[in-house]
């Protein structure tokens, strides 16, 4: 099992947003509600300049969330020892809140995809990933966060759901999860399913951040509505109505705002934070 020996303080309750080094003199100056910031792991693991310079000035005003996309950890082959020999390196440097990485594969053989693909949810699955994540986790001397993914097919081998998939994984590793709200509308609209439902059968006890972000819309080829999580515009308003549901139920929790492709200029960011921050706010008493 995984020990941490000198843990970071814990992210507080509050907003964050994903780190574009174009915000970087506005996030100083006028942060609005935002207490914390999220990067990519992937973007740091160099030995320093900019991007490093950048983030030890970040740390003195934000709590600091790490978030890889690279490990693959639902895949069939075994862990890269250098890249997580490399994550190592990162986290042990700038010891960050949290850490966390995706429910998925993205590897095959020596070739390196860029998406995050899907998993069917059988003991065989449950199996390697928990072994995966009892790898990381002990390598980095931390507890990790695993964030659902957003589905645009389900598998017929499938002999759990995803909510009990992720309670499983957290059962046999002490893992922690992360909570994208967007993903779940994004999975609940193409497989037709109700994302209340999945919030509702969610082990929110284990929930360490929730996400919210923005999607496109498309149309499959029988012309039903197809959603792509794409990060690359505001949060629409059925997701805000959903991050509202999950807060009152799970209580004050850190969220994030992201904003990956087509990044705004600061001012609109902070609009999509202040409207987080709404939500936070806003949660019924328990």
């Amino acid at each position: 099992m995984f020990d941490q020996s000198s843990p970071a303080a814990p992210l507080p309750n509050a907003i964050g947003v994903g780190y574009k080094p174009q915000h970087f003199t506005d996030l100083i100056a006028a942060p609005g509600p935002v207490q914390w910031i999220e990067v990519h792991a992937e973007n740091y693991m160099g030995d320093g300049g900019r991007p490093h310079a950048q983030l030890r000035a970040l740390a003195e005003h934000f709590a600091l969330s790490t978030h890889g996309v690279g490990l693959s950890i639902g895949g069939e082959q075994a862990l890269d020892a250098d890249h997580l020999a490399r994550l190592r390196h990162l986290l042990d440097r700038t010891n960050p809140a949290s850490f966390s990485e995706h429910l998925a594969w993205s590897t095959h053989g020596a070739e390196f995809l860029n998406d995050l693909l899907p998993l069917p949810y059988t003991d065989a699955t449950l199996t390697r990933v928990a072994d995966h994540i009892a790898q990381v986790q002990d390598t980095l001397g931390r507890q990790m966060l695993l964030e659902n993914p957003s589905s645009y097919l389900a598998f017929a081998e499938s002999t759990y759901s995803e909510t009990d998939f992720l309670a499983a994984l957290v059962s046999k590793t002490g893992c922690g999860l992360l909570l994208d709200v967007n993903n779940v509308f994004v999975s609940a609209t193409n497989l037709n399913l109700s994302p209340q439902a999945y919030i509702d059968a969610y082990p929110l006890d284990a929930v360490g951040e929730i996400h919210v972000g923005g999607h496109d819309e498309d149309e499959d080829d029988h012309g039903a509505p197809l959603l792509i999580d794409s990060h690359g515009a505001a949060v629409v308003d059925p997701v805000w109505a959903l991050l509202d549901y999950t807060l009152a139920r799970s209580g004050p929790r850190p969220v994030l705002v992201e904003w990956d492709t087509d990044v705004p200029e600061w001012q609109i960011l902070r609009s999509e934070a202040a409207r987080a921050a709404t939500a936070l706010t806003s949660i019924p008493a328990q």
